[in-house]
């Protein structure tokens, strides 16, 4: 099979750049290790900055999403009981939207389902090879049958655990990483939120997390051990905790219910350098990963889905390598950003086991400042709205 790009990983990076490249007329493939049905059982983030946004009208995939998202004009922080305002639209003239990625990814899926572009799941063994050449390629099996992709360029998409960036070598390739103490877990329900805008709490017991997909489904978040199991935790359990880490009169207002989904996610924050190597390029979770404080981690994928898509379209349009030449540093620049924020934001609201009583004094008198100070806050809401590409 012969195909302009190769993309490895069906997740929504990786659906968004093969979506856009269609809209341009660049041929793609996409190759995913699982089925369609997995991956949009997956449940993941649902806070998209405007960045995102824009990619996905680009694309022709936003119908629903303006449909169905929900504009978020801020965001509550909380501390013991003291809870205050960060205003996105006052400081910044720009919301967030809540869609969830699951959605995301439905609707790209649908897209590319109708542009009748070619999907590979069930992909096993796959090998790249050559991406230092002129003449890539990408060979895997299916159902035991061997195939094999010639292309002139590669993006991974394929996530943390996947092939791309191991295909760097580890001669030409350096990680970073910060391993937190701590994971968090989460249920999903169908109740009605406890806010209409996201609660980020930071009390003795641990940091909490009120979020929604819906009118009538919320996703809520606590902080726990790494050592938990969420099979461990009651549905009973979960929500006595919750309650007791947001301030009194939101764990009042608080709806219960039978959790539909419940499962624990490690936080960590992980940057490999360079994003290319020849003819390969990394995206997303395949190049960094974030704390999900913030939501960060979809939007960054989406940022380094616009450099890549740009760099490909000036190659394929005027011959320029201009972009993609200039892909890894534009990218990187803005993900070590996004990686400071992410670091910042999960240092302020979660409970470490070694801090000091210095420490926990520092984390309240920052809370405060940020409370009482517009220019702190204005750089947070910058920081949470997406900085620009």
């Amino acid at each position: 099979m012969r195909t302009q790009v190769a993309i490895i990983g069906g997740g929504p990076s990786g659906l968004l750049l093969a979506q856009l490249l269609h809209k341009r007329g660049i041929d793609s493939v996409v190759l995913e290790r699982k089925t369609k049905d997995y991956v949009l059982s997956r449940i993941r983030a649902g806070v998209l900055e405007q960045g995102l946004v824009r990619l996905m009208e680009e694309a022709g995939c936003a119908d629903r999403l303006h449909a169905e998202g929900h504009a978020h004009h801020g965001a509550l922080i909380a501390y013991g009981d003291e809870m205050f305002r960060i205003d996105f639209s006052a400081l910044t003239g720009t919301p967030v939207i809540v869609y969830g990625q699951t959605e995301v990814t439905r609707d790209l899926y649908a897209a590319r389902e109708v542009a009748g572009g070619v999907i590979e799941f069930n992909v096993e063994d796959v090998t790249i090879h050559e991406a230092d050449s002129d003449a890539p390629h990408v060979t895997y099996n299916v159902a035991g049958e061997a195939r094999r992709i010639d292309c002139d360029f590669i993006a991974g998409c394929d996530g943390f655990h996947g092939v791309s960036r191991q295909a760097i070598p580890l001669s030409a390739r350096r990680e970073y990483e910060k391993v937190y103490p701590f994971g968090w877990l989460g249920i999903l329900s169908e109740t009605p939120p406890v806010n209409a805008e996201l609660i980020y709490a930071n009390s003795p017991r641990g940091f909490a997390l009120c979020s929604m997909r819906n009118e009538n489904l919320s996703r809520y978040y606590i902080q726990c051990s790494l050592s938990d199991r969420s099979e461990d935790w009651t549905d009973d359990a979960f929500w006595r905790e919750l309650k007791r880490r947001i301030p009194s009169d939101q764990a009042d207002r608080l709806v219960t219910g039978p959790s539909i989904e419940k499962s624990i996610a490690p936080l960590r924050s992980f940057v490999t350098e360079p994003m290319r190597w020849g003819r390969l390029f990394l995206c997303g979770d395949a190049a960094h990963i974030v704390p999900p404080t913030g939501a960060k981690g979809l939007n960054t994928a989406a940022s380094d889905v616009r450099y890549l898509y740009t760099g490909l379209r000036q190659f394929y349009e005027n011959g320029s390598t201009d972009g993609i030449d200039s892909y890894c540093a534009k990218a990187l620049a803005r993900v070590w950003k996004v990686e400071r924020f992410s670091w910042w934001f999960s240092s302020l609201m979660h409970r470490y086991p070694d801090q000091s009583e210095f420490d926990l004094r520092i984390q309240v008198a920052e809370l405060e400042f940020l409370r009482s100070n517009c220019a702190a806050q204005r750089a947070m809401a910058e920081n949470y709205v997406g900085l620009p590409y």
